[in-house]
Formats: C-alpha cells, structure tokens, sequence
C-alpha cells in the first residue's frame, strides 16, 4: 500500500520500537475557513467564530492511503475512506519539552 503524508511534517509511526518516517509530501490538505467576528471583547481581543468547509487534498487513488491532521480527517466525516491522521493521544511519544516524536497509531 502506498501512503502519501498530506501533513506540513513529518510523520513517524513506532510499533513495537520499530519506526517508520513518513517524510511530507510537499502537498498539504486543508480545510476551508471563514471567520467572523462577533463585536464582544475579552481583554482588548475581539472574540470571533469560525465555520469549517470544503476539504482542499487530492482524489482518491487506488491503493493509496493519505495522512492527513486530525482537523481534515473530522472535516471528511465518513465520505472518505483513504485517510488516516496520525493518533496523538496520550499513547504517542513525546520528547522531555513534551512535543510528539512519534505516534503509535493510527485514526480513521
């Protein structure tokens, strides 16, 4: 199975301490955006509301799998089954500045 990282970085997987990188693929899914302000005010900072649309990624292809953020694949709902985001719960690997160095998993 071919697998195309749609992520800004790269992706590593470790199962069982064996690690796979899924470097970026250069092309980044994203989802449409609109924001709004509403006129209210916390601390000098306008509070805004966001309404997410369209999914900009490639069409399916054949035997190919897409690792895309969590965001994107919650965008998608269940209309496509070609994707995968990478499962960053409390499973995943973290460095000692608690940023994620790998991931164990995957979500559909």
């Amino acid at each position: 199975m071919n697998i195309i990282n749609l992520t800004p970085h790269s992706i590593v997987l470790d199962v069982d301490g064996v690690q796979t990188t899924f470097p970026t693929s250069g092309i980044v899914a994203r989802v449409s955006q609109v924001t709004v302000g509403t006129g209210m005010f916390i601390a000098g900072a306008e509070i805004s509301t966001s309404t997410f649309g369209a999914v900009e990624m490639p069409a399916t292809i054949d035997g190919t799998m897409f690792i895309v953020s969590a965001m994107v694949l919650t965008a998608l709902g269940n209309s496509r089954l070609d994707v995968i985001a990478p499962k960053t719960d409390a499973t995943a690997i973290r460095n000692e500045a608690g940023h994620i160095v790998a991931v164990k998993g995957w979500l559909q």
